[in-house]
């Protein structure tokens, strides 16, 4: 669902200590970025949130009222310390329930699996009372959608199938696209240029990533806009610009 005009914005609340300590480095904030562009909707924020229910709490109400959209990913698996449905309803002043449909799902895919659906198990159908889910193919376990909140698995091969359940669902508006071009040069030296650039081709935004290779230093340039048109004319001055004051720039970037 699209809707022109209107900026769609949304929030990644990533929970879970063994982030915070290092010992797992993250990999869904760039797949639900990615997935996020694509829905015409812009990642603007992302908070790391310890296990403490009091701080996801905190996080959910302050992400939830800020942006149209918020995403949590872990702490919605089957052990102790998976607190994430607990804080939500929290944030939400709404009790924990067992979803009958969650049950239902579990119910099904554990018949045949060893030890069948445990106490620990039935802890992923618990969600706050008002929920809906979302679907998950791959373990059975389904994510949990209350308001603009969606609640996603931390294994970001799971998270990758509760997406795919949302694609086409959330309404957002048209999908930022983008162009790069690189070369070896200063972002010292063109910091100018690019600034003057952006400010006469509104609707552009330019970033600039530079970058050391062989010896030399250089920057890839990533132009982005909702319109093509506007991001071509805005690419095309750029070059030119570049150019202009003694650079070599490569289309497609370096």
């Amino acid at each position: 669902m699209t809707t022109s005009g209107k900026i769609w914005t949304a929030a990644l609340a990533v929970i879970g200590d063994e982030i915070l300590s290092g010992r797992t480095h993250d990999r869904n904030i760039a797949q639900i970025a990615s997935w996020l562009q694509v829905q015409g909707i812009r990642l603007t924020e992302v908070r790391v949130v310890a296990d403490d229910m009091d701080a996801i709490a905190e996080a959910v109400n302050a992400l939830r009222s800020k942006y149209d959209y918020l995403f949590t990913t872990g702490g919605i698996g089957p052990t102790h310390d998976d607190i994430t449905v607990d804080a939500v309803a929290q944030a939400l002043g709404v009790p924990v329930v067992v979803h009958p449909e969650a049950r239902a799902m579990l119910e099904d895919y554990y018949r045949d699996r060893p030890g069948g659906l445990t106490d620990a198990r039935l802890r992923m159908a618990r969600v706050p009372e008002g929920a809906t889910l979302i679907p998950n193919r791959m373990s059975g376990a389904p994510g949990i959608k209350h308001g603009n909140i969606h609640l996603m698995a931390g294994v970001p091969t799971i998270t990758a199938q509760m997406l795919d359940a949302l694609t086409g669902t959330l309404e957002g508006g048209a999908p930022l696209i983008s162009e790069t071009i690189g070369g070896y040069i200063l972002e010292s030296e063109v910091a100018d240029i690019l600034r003057e650039i952006e400010k006469m081709h509104e609707g552009c935004q330019i970033g600039s990533y530079p970058f050391f290779r062989e010896g030399k230093t250089g920057a890839n340039l990533v132009i982005r806009s909702t319109d093509a048109e506007l991001l071509a004319n805005c690419v095309d001055a750029l070059i030119q610009a570049l150019e202009e004051a003694g650079n070599d720039v490569t289309p497609g970037g370096i």
